[in-house]
């Protein structure tokens, strides 16, 4: 085997991103202090052609060289925009008819696996993905429609942000490809 050069790769341009159609998921980041995850989450964001992802609370903004190291330039590419509080962030999406989930370990929760989507019924999506060690804040939850859950089978809690988003992305990229 041997390895594509990035040019046989038939990545689009920046401008061709920004024309193409999305992945109906927009992604919230609920006070996620880690500069790196919000690159992190950026470049996975433009791997799957999101719709835009939401800076909400103590979340950094682009530009910014921090998130440039991980995002590589997603942060150019992906739509984005910033709520000084997440729970504006979750009343505009329901304004606009997205279901929105947290990403959260709750009675109840939707395990991954099992996500079901409409994908005919032309509606968005949104996830939240809460702070590295609190979590989605609890009043976000409440506002939330349901909650996903990644099912984990080890010693620790949690995954990191950055990991878990990547994961649910592509769970729902799948359902629409």
């Amino acid at each position: 085997m041997r390895k594509l050069r990035t040019i046989e790769m038939n990545r689009l341009s920046v401008e061709e991103f920004k024309e193409a159609k999305k992945l109906p998921l927009i992604v919230v980041l609920d006070d996620v202090r880690s500069l790196y995850n919000v690159g992190s989450v950026f470049r996975s964001g433009d791997a799957f052609r999101i719709a835009a992802v939401y800076l909400c609370g103590i979340t950094a903004c682009p530009p910014n060289a921090e998130i440039h190291k991980t995002a590589l330039g997603g942060e150019d590419s992906v739509d984005w925009k910033y709520f000084e509080r997440t729970e504006d962030a979750v009343e505009e999406l329901h304004r606009d008819g997205y279901f929105v989930y947290s990403i959260e370990q709750v009675e109840g929760s939707t395990k991954l696996q099992n996500l079901n989507l409409n994908t005919e019924s032309g509606n968005g999506y949104a996830v939240i993905f809460g702070n590295e060690v609190k979590g989605v804040k609890q009043n976000v939850v409440d506002m939330s429609d349901d909650c996903l859950e990644i099912p984990q089978f080890g010693t620790k809690h949690s995954l990191n942000v950055s990991v878990t988003s990547g994961i649910v992305m592509w769970e729902f990229a799948k359902k629409f490809i």
